[in-house]
């Protein structure tokens, strides 16, 4: 494996591959709040050149949570394309793939919070109920942690066509 994240980048556009640990427990969802934007995301990362998307998000939730989870099963497949706003990706056209992994919780799982990340930007781990009027993303929680289904969903945003 080569430790290069599995991202392309020109002036202009960007491509990124990404996998994120869905972690549910107590009906409440793990997620990363930036704390400078106030921004809260799903808990994952950047896959790296020869990765498998199944070890990226064990590596991923490790690294984030400090705790070692086994997948449970791929729940969607999230192609997102969006115009940036982070400093990495600011005013560029993002391609954006996000493998969605559903993670086996176990009963005595504990997080610490107040993690930093490569960017050197102040986060922490947050328990968010995802029926929670609080801005967070993705968007797709809001329905559909409420019946998981055992099939892999995929779900396409352009982000582009939504604002007027």
């Amino acid at each position: 494996m080569i430790n290069k994240d599995l991202t392309i980048v020109d002036d202009k556009n960007m491509l990124n591959v990404r996998v994120a640990g869905i972690i549910i427990k107590d009906n409440r969802v793990l997620m990363v709040k930036n704390l400078r934007s106030d921004y809260i995301y799903s808990l994952g990362g950047r896959l790296k050149f020869g990765e498998s998307a199944r070890q990226g998000v064990v590596r991923e939730v490790e690294e984030e949570t400090g705790v070692r989870l086994e997948i449970d099963r791929l729940g969607f497949v999230f192609e997102n394309i969006f115009i940036g706003h982070t400093p990495s990706k600011m005013d560029k056209l993002v391609y954006e793939i996000t493998f969605y992994f559903y993670m086996k919780v176990p009963e005595d799982f504990h997080v610490e919070t107040g993690i930093e990340t490569a960017d050197d930007e102040r986060e922490t781990l947050v328990w968010i109920d995802w029926h929670s009027d609080e801005e967070y993303y993705p968007l797709f929680f809001r329905t559909e942690l409420d019946n998981p289904s055992q099939e892999v969903k995929h779900i396409f945003i352009d982000e582009r066509q939504l604002k007027i």
